[in-house]
């Protein structure tokens, strides 16, 4: 009788074996499903930040050529004459003017410490020495080189 129950027991226990492994393994077909669909959402997310990066590239590489040639633009029609000749006049006035005022100014705080050490009772040596700086020597090279080595140029080119 044990042997019968036993082997009833056993029995069932194989019939349902199979079901019980077929179960199992369909768990894990559906989880390693989902861990797939799961790399495939992730890759599609980084692909799609990929080419957001691309065209936001792309949008900044296009305003920059853009913003070259405006720039370009502008420096090239800055030159050019209007045909209103009061106002190529005046356009042509305002660099030399500008520069005229501040070299006026500059000369003028020079001469102000000047006579402000010589009357402060330095001797006039040491009153030039101390209102002639290096930096002043930079910038007055500056200005020669900009307005005569300018002017080389405009010869050379056609």
């Amino acid at each position: 009788m044990i042997e019968t129950l036993l082997g009833g027991l056993l029995g069932g226990a194989f019939r349902l074996a199979p079901e019980l492994l077929k179960w199992l393994d369909r768990k894990g077909e559906r989880g390693h499903e989902l861990s797939m669909q799961d790399k495939a959402l992730e890759f599609e997310k980084l692909r799609g930040a990929q080419r957001m990066e691309e065209i936001g590239a792309g949008a900044e590489a296009a305003w920059n050529v853009g913003a070259i040639e405006t720039l370009r633009e502008a420096v090239r029609t800055q030159g050019e004459k209007t045909g209103v000749r009061w106002a190529d006049a005046l356009s042509s006035s305002v660099r030399p003017i500008i520069t005229y005022w501040f070299m006026a100014l500059y000369c003028a705080a020079k001469t102000a410490a000047f006579v402000a050490a010589i009357e402060g009772g330095a001797d006039w040596g040491v009153a030039i020495v101390h209102a002639w700086t290096d930096a002043d020597q930079a910038l007055w090279a500056g200005v020669l080189n900009f307005w005569f080595v300018g002017r080389v140029f405009d010869r050379v080119r056609p």
